[in-house]
């Protein structure tokens, strides 16, 4: 695996994902909580570009009738269906026979630079 430079950490926001190419591979930045994470610009579902759709939190398990909002916890969803997924982990939000998850990247911050693994 070759570390790649990305972006200066300063370019990154809380609220949606940078997205450049690196070695042929789309991948989107984004900071939640300080921390940057970084994946793979690929929904497992049909292939859309998964780091265009909203950040948000997400609606928690409840009751009927009830909705638990948890703004904390932030997912990003897809702009073409709607999946939810765990930004931190890349874990789909929702159950399914098949283990839906994002391919999250491995990255590094070295002199205020972000640098990502491909």
């Amino acid at each position: 695996m070759e570390l790649h430079e990305f972006c200066q950490l300063a370019d990154l926001s809380e609220k949606e994902f940078l997205i450049k190419e690196i070695n042929g591979k789309s991948i989107g930045a984004i900071l939640v909580d300080g921390v940057v994470h970084t994946i793979l610009n690929y929904c497992p579902h049909e292939a859309a570009e998964v780091c265009k759709g909203k950040v948000t939190g997400t609606v928690l398990p409840s009751n009927v009738g009830e909705y638990l909002y948890d703004g904390n916890q932030k997912v990003i969803s897809c702009p073409w269906h709607g999946w939810e997924f765990d930004i931190k982990s890349g874990k789909a939000l929702f159950e399914s026979e098949k283990s839906y998850r994002l391919k999250t990247i491995k990255n590094s911050i070295v002199n205020n630079k972000i640098y990502v693994g491909v």
